[in-house]
């Protein structure tokens, strides 16, 4: 997911220069964690349906 948002926001012309009262910061940072929840929603799904949500997933950390 922060791979996804950082290249949508590296990517989105002038976002890295922008300051929080931008609208450019906060549409940038948006529309990165949108595309990144509909990418990563489905891998998600796959491995809690395998048995390897979230917390199963920590413990090899």
């Amino acid at each position: 997911m922060e791979l996804v948002d950082n290249g949508i926001i590296a990517l989105t012309p002038g976002a890295m220069d922008a300051h929080l009262s931008d609208g450019l910061f906060w549409t940038a940072l948006l529309g990165g964690f949108a595309v990144a929840f509909l990418v990563t929603t489905p891998v998600n799904k796959w491995m809690i349906g395998r048995g390897r949500g979230h917390a199963v997933v920590h413990a090899y950390h």
